[in-house]
């Protein structure tokens, strides 16, 4: 390949990763080929191999970047910082800023992040794999990471009893938002999900949102 400037690479890459997402959106992650990705760049197998070795180096870099489109960290590092919030105010203003994410990429980025916790069961090496070349961490590793121990110190502060330990309020958090966000992708995406009941992340959250202030302690005045 003639030598070209970093910034055509990048261009190029970005256009293949753009290609990947576009039939991720359209087919469920781990059914996904290189041909599919070949024939939405129009691109050939052997240009596609001159920026890639493979799908999955493809999937590394897709990852990446929906962590960068997708991530709240800024978010929610802001709003531990808010000395004018009661703890519960904050819960709820977290939950509301999960909601929005959800509410907004439900039928995209949500769907993909879904597929892949699917190929997580169905083939665990090969997402240990992908997610091992992947850096930084998602929303709820970010919350759990940052913000639960700002949240279990405020309550401590306040002279709250909890109701369960750190670590039991980190796996009821992070298992509840896997949970609603399985639910909402099957009824969005999948058309499936609890017969007759119409799903929605917002009333969702905010039932996480109360979940969290009564095992940390608090009240819930509504």
């Amino acid at each position: 390949m003639p030598k070209v400037s970093q910034e055509y690479v990048e261009k190029k890459k970005q256009m293949i990763v753009d290609a990947a997402y576009s039939v991720c959106l359209r087919k469920p992650v781990d059914t996904v080929t290189i041909s599919d990705v070949i024939a939405e760049t129009g691109m050939s197998m052997g240009a596609i191999y001159r920026y890639y070795d493979g799908l999955d180096e493809i999937l590394v870099d897709m990852l990446k970047k929906i962590r960068v489109d997708y991530g709240t960290y800024n978010l929610l590092a802001g709003l531990a910082k808010e000395e004018d919030l009661s703890l519960e105010e904050i819960i709820f203003r977290v939950c509301d800023i999960m909601a929005d994410v959800m509410e907004e990429h439900l039928m995209d980025i949500q769907k993909i992040n879904f597929d892949f916790g699917v190929m997580a069961i169905n083939n665990p090496d090969r997402m240990k794999k992908i997610m091992s070349e992947t850096e930084g961490q998602g929303n709820m590793e970010n919350i759990g990471t940052y913000l639960l121990p700002k949240l279990v110190e405020g309550a401590g502060k306040l002279g709250y009893r909890m109701q369960c330990s750190p670590e039991e309020m980190k796996l009821f958090m992070s298992s509840s938002f896997t949970g609603i966000e399985k639910l909402c992708i099957l009824s969005a995406c999948y058309g499936s999900g609890v017969p007759g009941v119409k799903v929605e992340p917002r009333p969702l959250f905010h039932t996480l949102a109360k979940s969290i202030i009564l095992l940390l302690g608090g009240k819930i005045n509504e």
